[in-house]
């Protein structure tokens, strides 16, 4: 673009594995823009991941539960109008809606910036609220792929994809201690297994993810440490009391950013299909990631589909919340294999 561009806005509010796949985006655009303020929309759940990033100016936070309960209770209603009014008041000059959703679109809208981006088709008629339409690539290209088609109109083309996340030592040294307080050595290699995921369907059975850490153990002589979200602790818990080596939980203990740091120095990554998965992927660890109904082109880790273990190579079953088949068929041996692959010298 050739345009003088003072003020940018990137819309991505959620998820945690979402927002990892924007930043090459926002590479991009700083890339091309080294002067301009950079801003991204982010739901305040996922704001820790970005706080700090040196490529970005500023935070926007959508609270979307305290603002979904707008006109029905007053004070949510009266602030969502204030919080619209300010992101107006930012006079963006160019916007990139990388969510693609009715209320992404309106905010993009909303913003009053005269370059508003979004993909053409994107659901939810949010197209309508765009003024530059980028077109979507087929179904089987990879989410980074995909925003990636926004490149050549924004004038980054050139830039190759780049994953930052940013990190400090305040960070690290919180992550370390949570480590000790759990009977931990920090200076020690260790694995880093995140066992849960948002879809019941995505999680392999804990007593296998047990087997892992067991694994790890005999041949390896690897600890393993837990991580996840509140929700996942009984998940957390299943796998270490399944264990034979046993495993630091740490499932609901850290934020965000402590376990970034954790991922940061693992000796090897074992994920689902989610959002830790990606963070090892940005990071350039060694991984194991676990797929049942998604499919790895589109949603798998970003250029290491040799980290990857399916059993069902189907694309008919993308999407399907209730079945576990999927990923019930991946057995231990086929992950000890694959993650083999990942941890040979």
């Amino acid at each position: 673009m050739q345009e003088l561009i003072r003020r940018i806005l990137i819309i991505k509010p959620s998820a945690l594995g979402d927002v990892v796949h924007g930043l090459p985006i926002l590479h991009g655009l700083r890339s091309a823009h080294p002067s301009a303020h950079i801003a991204w929309m982010i739901r305040p759940a996922w704001a820790e991941l970005l706080a700090g990033h040196r490529e970005l100016d500023e935070i926007i936070e959508f609270d979307r539960p305290y603002f979904g309960r707008v006109g029905r209770s007053w004070r949510p209603t009266r602030d969502f109008v204030r919080w619209i009014v300010e992101l107006a008041r930012r006079r963006f000059d160019l916007v990139v809606d990388l969510q693609g959703l009715f209320r992404s679109g309106f905010f993009a809208l909303a913003s009053l910036a005269p370059r508003r981006f979004g993909f053409a088709g994107a659901r939810e008629f949010s197209w309508l609220f765009y003024n530059h339409l980028v077109r979507r690539d087929g179904e089987a290209v990879h989410a980074v792929d995909r925003n990636y088609r926004f490149a050549r109109p924004l004038g980054f083309e050139d830039v190759e994809p780049r994953f930052e996340l940013p990190m400090d030592e305040a960070t690290r040294a919180s992550a370390r201690s949570l480590l000790v307080e759990a009977g931990g050595d920090p200076d020690a290699p260790h694995a880093v297994m995140a066992p849960g995921s948002t879809w019941a369907s995505k999680r392999w059975p804990a007593d296998r993810f047990a087997r892992i850490v067991d694994h790890l153990r005999d041949a390896h002589g690897l600890g393993t440490v837990l991580i996840g979200s509140p929700q996942e602790r009984e998940v957390g818990r299943a796998v270490a009391s399944s264990a034979r080596a046993g495993a630091i939980d740490l499932v609901g203990r850290t934020g965000i950013r402590q376990g970034v740091a954790l991922i940061e120095r693992a000796a090897v990554v074992v994920t689902n299909d989610s959002g830790p998965m990606h963070i090892a992927a940005a990071l350039g660890r060694p991984m194991l990631a676990i797929f049942g109904p998604t499919d790895p082109a589109r949603t798998g880790p970003y250029r290491r589909e040799d980290s990857v273990v399916r059993a069902v190579n189907d694309r008919r079953h993308h999407f399907r919340h209730g079945d576990d088949s999927q990923i019930s068929a991946v057995t231990v041996r086929m992950a000890i294999d694959t993650l083999e692959t990942q941890l040979r010298p």
